[in-house]
């Protein structure tokens, strides 16, 4: 028997630190190879779909922190992917990867290697921790492809100690659930696709195979010919989850937040188990966020009892650091007077530093003169990562923070890095541009963090917002036909109207925006647009209502040549 043969016969038996540092770096290199492939792959036919880049980017992050770790246990290299992972996670796919190996990692903790059913439990720890991370979990994701996938090897596990056929039965199972995913969402359905997300998540697997079965991985250079790319464009997409979730509908008033000890104190009554501990605290309220490891669990949640959750905690461990903020403000007098019983002396007002995600000069200028303090570059065509975001908010230099992400594909990010805030920090669920313009309209530097939180969040839906873009191929949604290189009008995120021309297609868009109590108008120009265009639009929009009040700023945004905001 050959060194090669021996080799195979090891990585068939056992995921050595070698062989796991082999499967992390050349499913890496098959993402950032496959990256702009998944782009074009949204069923949206706009040019910033960037799946495959925020994936991309994601495992790349962790896969630098598992390369720079010189530990020899598996498990340990698996918890600094998981960091990685976390820290550089970008939209909603990215955020949703780093906790399917969040999981994966917490099953495998303190394991020197890894054999076929250590792999099967991990992915299944895996799908697990990752449907556990999202609200309200949609099928036709990639929650459904690593929930199959996992479900398979767990099987495959069962009847089998070989490695490569358990990773063979995972990979087998992620691309038929992939394939599935068209019949689970109407709108994948309707467009004939699937979840770009879940691709993303078959390319992974697909190389975690190949190492595990032998095969070459330093030469990933398959991409797919023209004629692949038209067939499959028409079969993948990512349909955010997060797209799913609305957060402006607060049903619970109390923001309660503590940390549990566990083990610790004299209330103790029960031992931990995760499960146990999750589902009371589900069904208390939203907004559920558990995390712990050994010592403490960390709890966030929206309910409209406190006390039970504090009640429910002190049957694990002792608390420390509780927050309850009241939403709704019903008790204001008293959190202003719990506020003076703790400052030892009169201090000035509390600085607040705002952050908005921002694509263009103009527009973070705009921001800027209506108060947001700190800008981060990125936005529609490239996601902030969750390290970035944590990092502007650790050093703004602030008491407390608020977060504009301005759009919905950095929800999940944004949310990450609020965990690992050093200060206090609230996100202002802005989707749009115009949305986060419309929040900073109700902010103040007087007040305190609950109150402009709220405040904002109000305010979000006081504005139309409307987007006009070029479409990247021809497609059928929403029953309407769309063509190469089209203008289309984009109406708080769905496809209202398409035209030829830009100024007939942007004219046409704004006046299915109108209504009634429409006041004023916002034009704000990028980069495939100019002042004279805009000015031309102002006067249409005046030949359809000549009331309106028009404004008009250069936004220099990328991908938009016009966004229109309607009062």
């Amino acid at each position: 028997m050959g060194w090669e043969d021996k080799e195979l016969e090891a990585i068939e038996t056992l995921v050595t630190n070698e062989v796991f540092d082999q499967m992390v770096q050349a499913s890496a290199d098959r993402l950032k190879m496959n990256a702009d492939f998944i782009n074009s792959l949204n069923v949206f036919p706009v040019p910033d779909g960037d799946t495959g880049t925020n994936m991309s980017l994601s495992l790349e992050s962790g896969a630098k922190y598992e390369a720079n770790d010189a530990s020899e246990e598996v498990g340990h290299l698996a918890g600094s992917l998981a960091k990685g992972l976390l820290m550089g996670a970008r939209g909603n796919s990215g955020v949703i990867l780093s906790q399917i190996f969040r999981g994966f990692a917490k099953s495998v903790e303190g394991k020197e290697s890894l054999d076929a059913k250590d792999l099967a439990d991990a992915v299944a720890n895996g799908a697990k921790t990752a449907y556990k991370a999202v609200m309200k979990p949609t099928e036709g994701t990639i929650l459904t492809v690593v929930r199959e996938a996992a479900k398979a090897g767990n099987e495959a596990a069962l009847t089998s100690d070989n490695l490569a056929e358990v990773m063979q039965a995972i990979d087998a199972a992620a691309q038929a659930a992939l394939k599935k995913t068209t019949e689970l969402l109407p709108v994948l359905k309707e467009v004939g696709v699937v979840d770009s997300g879940g691709q993303g998540l078959v390319f992974v697997f697909d190389a975690f195979n190949d190492v595990l079965n032998g095969k070459d991985v330093s030469e990933y250079q398959h991409e797919p010919d023209v004629t692949e790319i038209n067939e499959m464009v028409e079969a993948k997409h990512h349909q955010s989850v997060q797209g799913k979730i609305n957060p402006e509908d607060i049903k619970y008033g109390y923001c309660t937040q503590m940390m549990v000890r566990i083990g610790k104190g004299l209330q103790v009554s029960q031992e931990f188990d995760y499960d146990t501990f999750y589902n009371y605290l589900a069904k208390l309220g939203d907004s559920l966020l558990v995390i712990n490891d050994d010592e403490v669990v960390k709890v966030h949640v929206h309910t409209e009892h406190p006390g039970d959750v504090l009640s429910w905690g002190q049957q694990f461990g002792d608390l420390t650091k509780i927050k309850i903020d009241n939403m709704r403000w019903q008790q204001e007098e008293i959190i202003e007077q719990d506020d003076s019983l703790t400052a030892p002396e009169p201090k000035e007002a509390p600085e607040t530093a705002v952050i908005a995600i921002s694509s263009g000069d103009g527009i973070s200028k705009l921001f800027n003169s209506l108060g947001v303090t700190h800008i981060i570059s990125g936005g529609q065509t490239m996601n902030p990562s969750t390290a970035d975001i944590a990092a502007m908010i650790n050093n703004s230099g602030a008491k407390q923070a608020i977060v504009l992400p301005n759009n919905k594909n950095i929800f999940l990010a944004a949310e990450q890095a609020v965990e690992v805030a050093e200060i206090p920090t609230k996100i202002v669920h802005s989707r749009t541009i115009s949305q986060g313009m419309a929040a900073m309209l109700e902010f103040d530097p007087e007040a305190e963090l609950d109150e402009n939180a709220s405040a904002m969040e109000d305010n979000l839906d006081t504005v139309k917002s409307g987007q006009v873009t070029v479409a990247v191929r021809d497609t059928k949604l929403d029953g309407r036909q769309i063509r190469k290189d089209d203008y289309m009008g984009m109406i708080d995120g769905k496809i209202v109207n398409t035209a030829a021309n830009l100024m007939e297609a942007t004219t046409e868009m704004v006046k299915l925006m109108l209504d009634e109590d429409s006041e004023i108008v916002t034009i704000i120009y990028g980069k495939d647009a100019n002042q004279k265009q805009a000015d031309e639009l102002e006067q249409a929009i005046l030949a359809i209502d000549e009331d309106l009040e028009i404004e008009i700023h250069e936004g220099d945004q990328p991908v938009y040549p016009f966004l229109i905001s309607v009062e």
